[in-house]
């Protein structure tokens, strides 16, 4: 793939599956040493790592974050979830709230640029239980958090031998009162899971929101790129970390798929994205990354509006209040009729 990008700057990298910091941070090194020799990357170039709180019971190295940090890695992503030993372990977490409490102690003194992941509606999980976790977040002064709720996803264990979680009313009272804590803290919610303080805001997955392109690698990986003689097309990797490397070394392209987004779907995809934002984006982004005027979107966007669902002023389109609330109510608007 690397002829679909010649001649762009790299501008942020995202190293993530969870638990990249099985390797240690020469591995790292290594890595990002191998990335500059191929593509420029941008003096300020953001590079994310994720890290898992419970990888340094198997590796010392796994929590070297000084190590990871003289790597090139500028940002850290922990996937905290909870800092409840009961919630950890009913949702099959390798590590602990002690994992969780010094992984997060530790990184905050080394990153100057630092997210954790909270999850709430946990199994067995009381409103005062999803409030500990977030008053605990904070006492970090993180510069970064992103909030989900738990959702059962199909072909997991959980899907098929879904656990007792917290019941509707309950949910909606940890989700309410949670963004209305944060609304108090020094993080200001600028997508529909992402806090952060003026300035730390994740520039890579904003690329995501904003519909830009990026190249995946790895097994899995997924890439959305825009080219002059194919338009808007996604990539998706081998997915089996064996069957992906013997493709590799085959060196005959089959790791990676291919196929054009079709036009009449590009606006779906557009939105799906981009109102994920706050404050959404700006009006003209859409005709500028996907070729289209935005009268494709029109007859979706007058419903939207008259729903209360979209914000179409000022020169941005923006999710409203409600829109944020019921995000698949807006987006199914835009799918293709």
């Amino acid at each position: 793939s690397l002829p679909q990008v010649w001649g762009r700057t790299v501008q942020t990298v995202f190293i993530g599956g969870g638990t990249p910091n099985i390797f240690g941070p020469q591995a790292i090194d290594m890595l990002l040493k191998a990335l500059r020799s191929l593509l420029p990357l941008s003096a300020d170039c953001e590079i994310t790592m994720e890290a898992n709180p419970g990888a340094g019971r198997f590796s010392q190295e796994a929590t070297d974050w000084q190590g990871y940090r003289q790597a090139g890695v500028t940002r850290l992503s922990l996937g905290v979830q909870s800092f409840d030993a009961t919630s950890l372990k009913a949702i099959g977490r390798v590590h602990d709230s002690t994992d969780s409490l010094e992984a997060t102690q530790a990184a905050a003194k080394v990153f100057d640029r630092l997210n954790i992941d909270l999850m709430y509606g946990l199994p067995g999980q009381s409103l005062e239980m999803a409030m500990h976790d977030l008053e605990t977040a904070l006492s970090f002064g993180l510069g970064h958090l992103s909030l989900y709720q738990l959702t059962l996803e199909p072909n997991t264990l959980f899907a098929s031998r879904p656990p007792v979680l917290p019941v509707d009313d309950v949910l909606e009272a940890m989700h309410d009162q949670l963004l209305s804590r944060l609304a108090a803290s020094e993080l200001d919610r600028y997508e529909v899971s992402a806090f952060a303080q003026e300035g730390q805001a994740c520039r890579h997955n904003t690329n995501y929101w904003r519909f830009g392109d990026y190249l995946g690698i790895g097994a899995g990986a997924h890439s959305k790129l825009s080219l002059p003689d194919l338009g808007v097309i996604r990539q998706t990797c081998t997915r089996h970390p064996g069957d992906y490397l013997k493709a590799v070394h085959g060196a005959d392209g089959s790791h990676r798929r291919q196929e054009p987004v079709p036009r009449d779907r590009l606006g779906f995809e557009f939105m799906l994205n981009t109102m994920r934002l706050v404050h959404g984006v700006e009006a003209d982004l859409f005709e500028r990354v996907t070729g289209l005027s935005p009268q494709h979107l029109a007859r979706a966007m007058s419903k939207a509006q008259a729903r209360g669902l979209l914000d179409c002023s000022q020169g941005r389109w923006a999710p409203t209040r409600l829109g944020l609330d019921f995000l698949n109510d807006l987006h199914v608007l835009f799918l293709p009729q």
